[in-house]
């Protein structure tokens, strides 16, 4: 097995290995993943890519990429071709990219959420010492959706989504995983700084599919303009849509919030002919699980988050 730095390659070579990555997505997860392959193309192409790529035989076998953000590294892509033995690769390639950003001054921590098709990453990422929190995907047919018709309680009202919600929503979700295991897994969580970072990637970028408003919904009192709960939804395929983000509130709890915010996208997406929805969820988070269980998700694959700290 050869070992080659993405810098070296032209997107061009790794084609095989996209168009199979791409299919796991559709076939298994629903999702339309070319988007996403685009913008790693383009930033293979442009050199600034931190990354490898394993070579036998000279045929590209599996890849994987990061990002360097402040004090972390994000894992953001490792993919190994079913065609070929796929745990050796994996283990060589997060090998190669670990050492890279243990070499990195000053970082101090690597966060890293990868779909597993085929092998298990688990214990590739337990060998290089992370911290896996585990994780489901679930799926929802949108004909199937078990909705209980209720209003949201009194004293509250639900708008749709508006530009000008950036700010209060980045705040909401400072406070709403203070004390939450996502925060563990998600730093950028912790600060209002970095939960605004993370919701300008959901809303302006592709990376998560397209952002979608008139399926996305904010939650306030019926006096005043507080933000206490929001729920928003992207395209991620044609007639696919996937909850990117969920939260109530630290003391709103046990108002019917979370439900009527789900059921508010579900009855959106349904309007507009969608016919699946999508999320993600930590599996310690279990009255979220119970939630999405109740409204008729189901888990089809299992993943882990992982965090490696200095």
């Amino acid at each position: 097995m050869q070992i080659v730095d993405l810098r070296q390659l032209h997107s061009r070579s790794l084609e095989n290995l996209f168009q199979e990555e791409v299919r796991h997505w559709s076939e298994e997860l629903h999702w339309d993943y070319r988007p996403s392959i685009d913008l790693v193309r383009k930033f293979i192409d442009s050199r600034a890519l931190g990354g490898y790529a394993a070579s036998e035989n000279g045929h590209l076998t599996g890849y994987g990429f990061y990002v360097l953000e402040d004090h972390k590294g994000l894992i953001g892509g490792l993919f190994v071709s079913s065609h070929h033995p796929q745990e050796p690769v994996t283990q060589t390639l997060l090998s190669e990219m670990m050492a890279a950003l243990r070499a990195t001054p000053r970082l101090q921590r690597i966060e890293a959420q990868l779909m597993p098709f085929g092998s298990e990453l688990d214990p590739t990422f337990l060998s290089q010492y992370f911290h896996l929190h585990a994780r489901q995907f679930m799926v929802l047919p949108l004909d199937e959706a078990k909705l209980s018709g209720k209003p949201l309680s009194t004293g509250f009202k639900i708008e749709p989504w508006t530009d000008r919600a950036f700010d209060s929503a980045a705040r909401l979700i400072q406070l709403a995983y203070a004390d939450h295991v996502d925060g563990q897994i998600n730093d950028q969580y912790r600060s209002e700084a970095g939960s605004l970072k993370f919701l300008r990637n959901i809303v302006l970028l592709p990376g998560c599919g397209q952002f979608l408003p008139e399926a996305s919904f904010l939650v306030k009192p019926l006096t005043g303009d507080r933000l206490i709960g929001m729920a928003l939804t992207s395209t991620v395929a044609h007639g696919v849509g996937h909850t990117t983000q969920v939260c109530v509130m630290p003391g709103y709890q046990g108002h019917n919030i979370g439900r009527q915010l789900m059921e508010h996208s579900i009855e959106a997406l349904r309007r507009r002919q969608y016919k699946m929805l999508s999320l993600t969820v930590t599996s310690a988070n279990a009255r979220a699980v119970t939630l999405y269980e109740h409204l008729g998700f189901r888990t089809v694959k299992k993943f882990a988050a992982g965090v490696w700290t200095a």
